[in-house]
């Protein structure tokens, strides 16, 4: 009964953007000075996340999820070095050594928000989707890009890539000279949505991603992870972290 419970509250509409918008943009907290910090526990570090407003569904969904403890005892279940690592597969909290990971949903979706000024950089958080043509998002798989760094001809591969995949995104050259400078995974580019970045603890995400792992890419040691969130204001954030709101994501 109290997963079925559980089932249902995480199902709920996600939040009606037209009570939410002040000057064009939504708001998520009581004070839109605050923003709402993720704390990623694992026993590699502790990592950082903020989630961006331009993907009102997935900010939305994802704090309901961590504000209910969901993701506490899940693993990290894929890590690919020089990609990403991913987690949040229900059927991950009891998952048994050597179980096959990443099919596991609580059975809803998330419209896809293909925004083109959050890209694939270096400790962006991504969902994770199967292949629907409408590139919904699973509910509760993320990943976070290590991503590497991309010479010229090396990335116009890429973008080829996703476009072969079915992006249309075109890139600015500002992005472009990030994949160059910071490196990221530019291929999942309009194919799968950017809702938030680390903006603290990226050798974290080195760490896990150089892990041994098995022929299906989950790490022969588990690597489970705890959330917490908070509204924090974000010029603390900013303080703390460096993280600069008034510049653009790309």
């Amino acid at each position: 009964m109290r997963k079925v419970l559980l089932l249902l509250l995480l199902a709920l509409p996600l939040i009606n953007l037209a009570q939410n918008r002040r000057g064009g943009r939504p708001t998520f907290g009581p004070d839109k000075k605050k923003d709402y910090l993720v704390t990623l526990r694992t026993d590699y570090g502790i990592m950082r996340l903020i989630l961006h407003d331009d993907t009102p569904s997935h900010k939305a969904n994802f704090i309901r999820l961590v504000d209910s403890a969901y993701y506490d005892g899940l693993l990290f279940h894929r890590i690919i070095e020089k990609f990403m690592i991913q987690g949040g597969d229900p059927d991950s909290r009891t998952a048994v050594a050597g179980q096959a990971l990443g099919n596991g949903d609580i059975g809803y979706r998330v419209p896809a928000e293909l925004v083109p000024t959050l890209f694939h950089k270096r400790g962006a958080l991504g969902a994770a989707r199967d292949d629907r043509p409408d590139k919904a998002s699973s509910a509760t798989q993320f990943y976070i890009v290590q991503g590497r760094v991309w010479n010229d001809d090396d990335l116009q591969k890429q973008i080829d890539r996703g476009k072969a995949r079915g992006s249309s995104r075109t890139f600015t050259d500002q992005q472009k000279q990030v994949y160059k400078t910071i490196g990221g995974t530019p291929h999942l580019d309009g194919n799968y949505t950017v809702f938030g970045q680390v903006i603290d603890g990226l050798a974290v995400v080195d760490s896990i991603a150089k892990q041994p792992r098995n022929p299906k890419d989950r790490p022969l040691t588990d690597v489970r992870m705890r959330m917490k969130g908070e509204w924090v204001k974000k010029k603390k954030i900013t303080k703390l972290y460096g993280y600069n709101y008034n510049l653009p994501a790309s």
